[in-house]
């Protein structure tokens, strides 16, 4: 039995490291989906003059949701083309080493939808809290992909770490704005210009 687990493991391992560059390829369109919905959501937050936490935390766990599907759309559309199963031993390596981190996420957002408060300071705080849980779903996604993937995570948790500090310094009048805009540097934007850097180096790589 044992003996058969470690053989099971190895070939996924095998499978995974083969797939990197298909992995890599996969990502230029999932981030940039994935940037263009965050942008979408921070200029809707902009407009829509967001003034509670609830407000706040429901937009953005929707928008998370739109990309989630978003995300799923453009995976499985990879399988098909590729002409291999969605959910294939490593696929399930990857949602295995993300969902914590993104379980985490989704639940600390709860307790802002079942109650109203007013505490702008604690709705600024899940800005860099979400990023952190982000940065480390990627840095764990990243031991199956490439390189750029764990440094991209790494990112997000040092720039979550120092956005948890600014709030202290921020007044609390313009928290609301300022945290819909930071979402939407950072869960738009970066996503956006990552994909866009993923999409030429693959180009080039390939014309090479």
């Amino acid at each position: 039995m044992q003996n058969d687990w470690a053989a099971e493991n190895l070939q996924t391992i095998r499978t995974l490291m083969e797939r990197a560059a298909l992995y890599r390829r996969a990502l230029a369109p999932l981030m940039t989906a994935v940037g263009i919905t965050g942008v979408v959501g921070a200029v809707i937050g902009h407009f829509m003059r967001l003034e509670t936490p609830r407000a706040f935390v429901g937009l953005w766990m929707a928008v998370s949701a739109v990309a989630l599907v978003e995300g799923f759309v453009i995976v499985r559309r990879q399988a098909l083309k590729e002409g291999e199963p969605l959910w294939s031993a490593p696929t399930r390596r990857v949602g295995q080493a993300i969902m914590p981190a993104f379980f985490a996420g989704f639940v600390v957002g709860i307790p802002f939808l079942a109650t109203e408060t007013n505490n702008l300071l604690a709705a600024w705080l899940l800005v860099p809290a979400w990023m952190v849980f982000y940065g480390c779903a990627l840095h764990a996604a990243g031991f199956f992909m490439s390189r750029g993937v764990k440094l991209f995570g790494w990112a997000f948790v040092l720039s979550g770490c120092v956005f948890a500090f600014l709030g202290i310094y921020l007044p609390q009048r313009p928290l609301l704005p300022c945290a819909n805009w930071a979402m939407g540097g950072f869960f738009g934007g970066a996503h956006l210009a990552y994909g866009i850097y993923l999409y030429f180096t693959e180009r080039n790589r390939n014309a090479a």
